[in-house]
């Protein structure tokens, strides 16, 4: 591939992945034709694509990018294909797994011809494992929200309370008042 090919395909790979910071590699060259159209097709749904990529031109690309890929990291090596496009890393690996499983279930052929390889999450390696475990974007920040409600909710209750067992207090004892009041005499 001559200079001029190759820093096209790295401008296209930067144009490509450049607003990307979190993505799947995956190796699914063994994959048959039909099988990874179906693949491909299915994670399209869900608004995943997936990028078949050099790996020379890619480490360029994404060094470039700001993410920094060791030369000796293991997912980097042999074809590999590159999965990105949703809120989250979190969200893109839980789809990727199901559209796999789903895929294995229909054809137990295919159980070998995909590798995950690992996850980029903010241009740090990490393991497909940790990606799955990641929240959301949504659960993120209804976690944030929740440990920021959550101290003035026990407040309100602390105050809401006691002022309560006063009120149900008062209300008894008018009750009992008006119970015991004794039947005025018949006129």
């Amino acid at each position: 591939m001559s200079k001029i090919v190759k820093q096209l395909e790295i401008d296209t790979l930067k144009q490509t992945f450049a607003s990307v910071r979190d993505f799947v590699v995956l190796s699914i060259s063994k994959m048959d034709g039909v099988s990874e159209n179906l693949f491909r097709r299915s994670l399209r749904k869900k608004q995943v694509r997936v990028h078949g990529v050099k790996n020379s031109l890619a480490r360029r690309a994404f060094d470039d990018l700001g993410v920094r890929i060791p030369l000796e990291s293991p997912n980097w090596t042999g074809p590999t294909a590159i999965a990105f496009g949703t809120s989250s890393l979190g969200e893109l690996s839980r789809a990727l797994d199901t559209e796999l499983k789903d895929l294995i279930k229909k054809n137990a052929k295919l159980k070998d011809t995909v590798k995950i390889k690992g996850a980029v999450s903010e241009g740090q390696e990490v393991t497909f494992d940790l990606a799955l475990k990641m929240p959301t974007r949504l659960e993120a920040i209804g976690s944030v929200l929740a440990a920021i409600l959550g101290p003035a909710s026990q407040i309100a209750g602390q105050i809401i309370g006691p002022a309560s067992q006063i009120a149900g207090q008062i209300k008894t004892i008018s009750e009992r008042k008006e119970e015991a009041a004794p039947a005025a005499p018949p006129a």
